[in-house]
């Protein structure tokens, strides 16, 4: 659930640039996902503010379509869309929402209930969890972010697996994809991965 650091790029033109493309090897994902999460980095603070707010009223609005009581949610990593000011919403509307916990490397995630201002902590892999007994639910949708995204509806992760892995039940939980609408690319899915319900950029639901 993590990726290396990418140097930040100047300007903020990104609606001119063109969407990278990939093949199907493994070294192209690699590249791939540097170029993405470079891309995402040199978004300006301005610009992804409106961007975050936007993606946010989607996400509120997806959830007042398909009301499940309990919505997993993620804390922001790597420039990640930020979407607290809707999980607040969210809450307030009554939604249990959960966070994802890492139980090993190579297993599905699990999801512990969260509050928005509850304190947090770092578990062994890194990952912020809630602080002190974890209450186990089990989610009917998840909000996954996504590294990159494609036209057909796969997502691009960051290459550990964990969602993967989570989706592979026949049963799995609605996924819907988060994610700013540059990062929208052309890559071949694997056999494994799983297509998003839907997917959301700040241009709207997908």
């Amino acid at each position: 659930m993590t990726s290396s650091s990418i140097a930040r790029d100047p300007g903020n033109t990104l609606a001119h640039d063109k969407p990278p493309q990939a093949g199907t090897a493994k070294d192209d994902k690699i590249a791939l996902r540097r170029s993405l999460i470079r891309l995402r980095r040199s978004i300006a603070s301005n610009q992804r503010a409106q961007h975050d707010s936007a993606i946010g009223s989607h996400v509120t609005a997806w959830w007042r379509a398909h009301p499940v009581p309990v919505l997993g949610v993620y804390w922001p990593i790597h420039h990640e869309p930020d979407l607290h000011a809707a999980y607040a919403e969210l809450a307030a509307a009554g939604v249990q929402l959960a966070l994802p916990l890492v139980m090993a490397p190579d297993a599905p995630l699990q999801f512990g209930a969260w509050t928005p201002g509850a304190p947090l902590v770092k578990d062994a892999f890194g990952v912020s969890i809630p602080a002190g007994t974890i209450i186990p639910l089990q989610p009917q949708a998840l909000l996954i972010p996504c590294v990159g995204f494609s036209a057909t509806g796969f997502r691009l992760g960051y290459g550990g697996g964990f969602y993967d892995r989570t989706l592979a039940s026949p049963n799995h939980p609605l996924a819907i994809g988060v994610a700013y609408a540059c990062t929208r690319a052309d890559f071949a899915a694997a056999v494994h991965d799983v297509a998003m319900d839907a997917i959301v950029t700040e241009n709207g639901i997908q």
